[in-house]
């Protein structure tokens, strides 16, 4: 092959790459309803492919708070690997546990700031309890995924900055039935599209 042939050659191939570039980034919009069709604020939704598996890396910052004897937030998503500490902002208090499969342990009764997080590690749903206080509950939902988030007081998400492509589109609410999973279903994702109306049956505002 002649010099200047090599040389076209190799610019045709880099201009191919240039111009392929990275996925093009699209959003969903989400609008997700109860078993009666009312909008369902405070579900989880999020995007599950190979593509954003590996894009996944542990959050940092996150906290679960006890106020006023009730866990703040009630639901909180992570990736796994993610440390979450406990603070105890009451003036009493708590024992926080966890029995759930992906997560046990307890931090026995203390108050103010653990000295150590917990670390969540494992992909699924983890139900926090308080010995001390049977009326305390939440959840932590650790997804192997970047791309999650919760629906609004109107029962809506929009996932912006996602990479074009097909996906398993997962829901789950704190309302539905203990020990379920998220519901899935397949959606792709482009740079527009009507909204997708995803109900959860057995669940309720």
């Amino acid at each position: 092959m002649r010099l200047t042939q090599k040389l076209y050659w190799v610019a045709a191939v880099v201009g191919a790459i240039v111009l392929a570039g990275p996925a093009r980034a699209g959003s969903l919009q989400v609008q997700v309803q109860d078993k009666t069709g009312k909008p369902l604020p405070n579900a989880v939704v999020f995007l599950e492919s190979a593509e954003a598996k590996a894009a996944t890396k542990p959050l940092k910052g996150v906290e679960v708070a006890q106020v006023a004897k009730q866990f703040t937030p009630t639901v909180t998503v992570v990736t796994p690997g993610t440390a979450v500490l406990f603070p105890n902002q009451d003036t009493v208090r708590h024992h926080v546990y966890s029995f759930s499969p992906i997560k046990t342990f307890e931090l026995k009764l203390y108050a103010g700031v653990p000295a150590n997080p917990v670390v969540f590690d494992k992909v699924g749903i983890a139900v926090l309890g308080c010995n001390i206080h049977d009326n305390m509950v939440a959840w932590v939902l650790v997804v192997d995924t970047p791309y999650f988030g919760q629906t609004d007081a109107q029962g809506k998400l929009n996932l912006d900055n996602v990479p074009s492509g097909n996906y398993k589109l997962r829901t789950w609410h704190a309302s539905l039935p203990t020990g379920a999973a998220a519901t899935e279903q397949a959606q792709a994702v482009g740079t527009g599209g009507a909204p997708v109306v995803v109900k959860l049956a057995g669940s309720s505002v």
